[in-house]
């Protein structure tokens, strides 16, 4: 394997995983019993109130988790989407994030757990999470949370959501959003790109997972991919909300956040880019194990309490 320039925290993380055998090898059921059994961290920033709610979904209800970092009403609300490759993952095994998210920028999280593909084609996902994402907005009194300072947030394949759901939003009259926060996202399906090309080995995401979970989210799809698929196909980015996008050094798909930023800022968006450099993708996900992922997520959170306080008028 190719040597990466990570932190030392960060490199101690990886050698703890040991050699991991590709996600194809090992089987979507093997690999999902793996994250969800992994145990939680302990002192996980503490909320002043959680609660599991079902929201009216397309065609069955989607379970959410609702992290009040405080009891202040109405708070501002950040409707999140976990990671995973469209087919991983769960409010249980991203509730770390949730909650780190939740007390970093002082907000009320609302975790989604849309449905994973391939028992769920595509575009079932974004589905999910528009119209979980319409449902907080149409709620925001019984929710205690103010609509209009209501932001979307995701990581990895979360934040192609989040990116879709704010395109959605635009295109349709939606929920007006205050920020998209798109952490290393998944926005994009150009296996050439120059970090792919040079990272394909890269530790937590190798290229050959990457096309794995490609061939499992578009399981069953019956239309070509369109931008709520996959945002990077968007031809216009004009007034979209404003943008944090995180991305990290040792990431293959780094450059396909770093591009987009370019053009949303390019289109007139206000956009705030970081690379965190010596940290892999994923590294929010357990955001306490290196400095490099705490610092992300104070500035991230810093990031959004501005934003809330002081919200555009679009």
């Amino acid at each position: 394997m190719t040597e990466y320039p990570l932190d030392a925290d960060a490199a101690a993380r990886v050698a703890a995983f040991g050699a991991i055998a590709p996600m194809r090898q090992r089987g979507l059921d093997e690999v999902r019993r793996a994250v969800e059994s992994a145990p939680l961290p302990e002192g996980m920033p503490t909320m002043a109130d959680v609660q599991d709610l079902l929201a009216p979904g397309p065609t069955v209800p989607i379970p959410v988790r609702i992290y009040r970092p405080t009891e202040r009403n109405p708070a501002p609300v950040l409707v999140y989407f976990h990671g995973g490759g469209m087919v991983l993952g769960s409010i249980r095994s991203f509730e770390p994030l949730a909650r780190a998210l939740a007390k970093a920028s002082a907000a009320t999280v609302v975790s989604v757990d849309y449905r994973l593909a391939p028992e769920a084609s595509p575009p079932a996902q974004f589905d999910d999470a528009y119209a979980a994402t319409e449902w907080v907005a149409d709620n925001a009194e019984l929710l205690r949370v103010d609509a209009r300072r209501l932001a979307v947030a995701g990581d990895s394949a979360g934040g192609s959501l989040a990116a879709a759901v704010a395109l959605a939003a635009r295109d349709r009259g939606g929920p007006i959003l205050s920020c998209q926060v798109l952490m290393y996202p998944g926005l994009d399906r150009d296996m050439a790109c120059e970090s792919m090309k040079a990272m394909p080995d890269a530790p937590m995401l190798s290229r050959a997972d990457i096309d794995y979970m490609h061939e499992l989210a578009d399981h069953g799809a019956t239309a070509s991919p369109d931008c709520y698929r996959i945002p990077a196909l968007a031809t216009d980015l004009t007034g979209l909300p404003p943008a944090i996008v995180v991305t990290a050094a040792c990431d293959p798909i780094r450059d396909w956040g770093e591009r987009y930023a370019t053009r949303l800022r390019d289109s007139g968006v206000q956009t705030t880019v970081t690379r965190y450099p010596g940290v892999y993708h994923g590294f929010l996900m357990r955001s306490d194990a290196t400095a490099r992922g705490r610092l992300a997520i104070a500035e991230t959170g810093a990031l959004l309490r501005a934003k809330f306080a002081d919200p555009l008028a679009l």
